[in-house]
């Protein structure tokens, strides 16, 4: 849940409650909308904010704590690095690519609930996956549409076929 994407939501079904934007008037929305409206599909990541650890090491970290899975380091494939949000943050990002197993769970993944992380793991099929990209309706960020991409490009190939 992102309380910019729900603010986005609210103004675009409530113009109304952004005309007068004064903290001392700012209306009450009678029928707020569900929460629901705020959340979005995102790739696996987290801040890098320890020093000490490679990107990798973060990542595998991330992955564990997020979604569930111990990935080796010797299992990631780094992609590339971007930038997001390049009107407020200038954030830069890495992308990798790593499989997994099963056998690789080793927990239900999910976050961490102090630090305010509600995730659920979504498994998407490989053969839905563009059409899951593109689906204006389902809110997503720009990293997932590019990593399903190029997972089309460079490993969908590659598989075995049905």
């Amino acid at each position: 849940f992102f309380k910019a994407v729900y603010m986005c939501e609210v103004e675009r079904h409530h113009p109304q409650v952004f005309q007068n934007q004064d903290k001392e008037s700012f209306s009450h929305l009678e029928n707020p909308l569900p929460a629901a409206v705020g959340v979005t599909y995102e790739l696996c990541a987290g801040i890098v904010d320890k020093p000490d650890l490679s990107l990798e090491e973060i990542a595998c970290e991330e992955v564990l704590e997020e979604c569930g899975y111990r990935v080796p380091i010797t299992h990631l494939r780094r992609i590339t690095s971007y930038r997001s949000g390049v009107g407020v943050t200038g954030s830069r990002q890495t992308l990798f690519y790593a499989e997994v197993t099963d056998e690789m769970r080793t927990g239900e993944g999910g976050g961490q609930a102090e630090e305010g992380e509600l995730i659920e793991v979504v498994e998407i099929p490989l053969e839905e996956s563009m059409k899951f990209a593109y689906d204006e309706t389902l809110p997503k960020t720009m990293g997932v549409i590019f990593s399903f991409m190029w997972f089309q490009d460079n490993i969908a190939p590659k598989l075995p076929k049905k």
